[in-house]
């Protein structure tokens, strides 16, 4: 039989990013298993590359101002680029929400998170429809990243120091032996282990099953429209998300005159379809077509709309570090954020499997524990 230290279980960016902080912590038996032909095939490669600290609750900001961090500083270029999110509000009570979660990221450390008035967007965002906008936040550090860039970062310097990545793997069980996870049975043979880490996005609750865990974890598709404006889009355009309903753009990664758009459809149910639904065009031009304008004016790209898929937890926060089997490690649930949470989850995963808890960041609060516990965290701003 096969035998490696540590096999993580899907060679996604967050995968990758266990296998670099814990090869950078010293380890060198890691072996990653990917069932596609190649790293990035699946819901990493289709990302839209956000990245922000806007967030509602402690652990989601604390998650990502590390993450921002990481990102600038890194001796790897992941195509960072701060152009900031814009968070609109329609309501006095959505800007009441977002005034309060504005002071609380701030309390939090995010220096220049700010509170604007309709005027203050109108000059932010000048193409901007604001007839119906009473206030919003602005995030200057937010932005944008390229997660296939990130996934290389980690998967190469993770390579470098020893680990390996298995690709055309599939993992069918995780096998337990007197409450501990000692194998993992895989389309080329049995493995043995003495941990494994479940990072295999939204697929990772069958998986968790084999081991007699409930992972609470459920697919979504969702899907993102590609277009082409007939002119250049405005200066320095950032991320925009309208309150109202979720519908959120951004200028395409490297162009002038390309724009992403998308929202939470309401009616996709959950399931694994990645096909992109051509009728979904329509929907989410009738909301951009209202909030600016210029968008109804774009051409659709159909061949570079995609879907992907979201791995969303009951309460839209990961599950993070170990079960009831010991041995076995979960970094699953990200409902979107796992792109952007990715270089604190990696650090969050090394530190509770080598040190029992991860030292940096408290992140207890994200534990499958909770669950069980009714101690659900709650995050409005879901997109």
């Amino acid at each position: 039989m096969k035998k490696a230290e540590i096999v993580i279980i899907g060679g996604g960016v967050v995968g990758a990013s266990a296998a670099y902080h814990l090869t950078e912590r010293g380890c060198r038996d890691v072996l990653v298993l990917e069932r596609e032909s190649s790293l990035g095939l699946g819901s990493t490669g289709k990302a839209t590359g956000g990245v922000r600290a806007q967030f509602e609750t402690d652990i989601n900001i604390k998650l990502s101002l590390y993450s921002l961090d990481f990102f600038k500083n890194w001796d790897h270029d992941c195509g960072y680029d701060p152009r900031g999110y814009l968070f609109v509000a329609t309501e006095e009570r959505q800007f009441g929400y977002l005034q309060t979660t504005s002071e609380r990221q701030r309390q939090i450390g995010y220096e220049g998170v700010s509170t604007l008035s309709t005027d203050e967007i109108r000059r932010l965002v000048p193409s901007l429809n604001c007839d119906d906008i009473v206030g919003g936040t602005w995030g200057p550090r937010d932005g944008f990243i390229d997660p296939l860039a990130v996934l290389d970062g980690f998967a190469t310097t993770a390579k470098a120091n020893g680990a390996k990545f298995d690709t055309v793997r599939t993992v069918s069980s995780i096998n337990t032996a007197n409450g501990r996870a000692v194998s993992v049975t895989t389309s080329d043979g049995d493995i043995e282990c003495d941990a494994v880490v479940l990072c295999a996005g939204a697929w990772a609750s069958d998986l968790a099953a084999t081991a007699g865990i409930d992972l609470p974890v459920a697919p979504q598709r969702r899907q993102i429209v590609w277009a082409k404006a007939t002119q250049q889009l405005p200066a320095n355009l950032p991320m925009v998300i309208d309150m109202s309903n979720g519908f959120h753009f951004r200028p395409a990664k490297n162009y002038v005159d390309e724009v992403l758009f998308a929202y939470a459809d309401p009616d996709e149910p959950s399931g694994f379809s990645t096909e992109f639904d051509d009728e979904f065009i329509a929907k989410v031009y009738e909301k951009a077509r209202h909030r600016a304008p210029f968008l109804a004016e774009t051409d659709v790209i159909r061949a570079k709309c995609r879907a992907g898929l979201y791995e969303n937890s009951p309460d839209h926060h990961a599950i993070l570090g170990g079960c009831e089997v010991g041995g076995l490690y979960f970094a699953n649930g990200f409902s979107g954020h796992g792109v952007m949470h990715s270089p604190a989850t990696g650090r969050a995963l090394a530190e509770i499997i080598l040190d029992g808890k991860a030292s940096f960041l408290e992140v207890s609060s994200l534990s499958i524990d909770r669950f069980a516990k009714g101690e659900l965290l709650h995050e409005t701003a879901f997109i």
